[in-house]
């Protein structure tokens, strides 16, 4: 087995589990870690168990690096602080968690990536702003291809059974809010689009993984 293959397999547990509960392709999830890692062998991953290149500060605290940035289309080095993890498993829920709600001023910023198939995540979450290369979501895919990342949005099931995840379209009150995802028979729609729909309130606390809604 090959390092990259080694890292697509250590990726996929946590990919594979994270999508289960949150309808966010293990594809995308994959890809990601490995084009913003270089496959785990970037100075950032090494030194600060990053993954994703999310900045600002971590659990375990930042760590400066050098980045490349995209200014009108053109790469210019910078520095930047980034996020510190004491292992990758903490990047990789961090990482969900940033796409699950957003940021500050748009708490919905990377909604359309939720619930749909990889290659979409991929272009939603370029749209959306997540890196400035203007060839990332192509990257992206191009990952996704040549190792066949598609292969882990397949859940599985029964032994020997493959349950391919479908997307359903969503109506609340004649008015369609969300695709889902058709697993096993049931019916999976991300709550904050459902919540939303019904004008209610969500909210995420992050220690006891615990949501809330609202509705008055």
């Amino acid at each position: 087995m090959s390092n990259k293959q080694a890292f697509i397999q250590k990726i996929a547990l946590f990919a594979i589990a994270d999508m289960k509960n949150t309808f966010i392709p293990a594809s995308l999830i994959i890809a990601q870690a490995a084009l913003e890692s270089a496959w785990g062998t970037s100075g950032l991953t090494k030194k600060g168990n990053n993954l994703f290149g999310i900045k600002g500060k971590g659990p375990a605290g930042s760590c400066t690096m050098q980045t490349t940035e995209y200014v009108k289309g053109k790469p210019i080095k910078v520095d930047a602080a980034f996020r510190a993890y004491n292992n990758w498993g903490e990047s990789i829920a961090d990482h969900t968690k940033l796409i699950l709600g957003g940021v500050s001023w748009n708490k919905n910023l990377y909604k359309k990536v939720i619930g749909v198939d990889g290659k979409t995540a991929a272009r939603e979450i370029q749209k959306a702003g997540y890196a400035t290369d203007p060839k990332y979501a192509a990257k992206l895919i191009a990952i996704m291809d040549e190792y066949n990342l598609y292969q882990f949005d397949v859940v599985k099931g029964a032994p020997g059974v493959d349950n391919v995840s479908e997307k359903v379209n969503v109506i609340v009150d004649g008015k369609k809010i969300k695709e889902g995802m058709l697993i096993d028979n049931v019916t999976y729609v991300p709550l904050r689009a459902v919540s939303e729909a019904l004008g209610a309130k969500i909210g995420w606390d992050n220690k006891t993984k615990t949501a809330t809604i609202t509705t008055k």
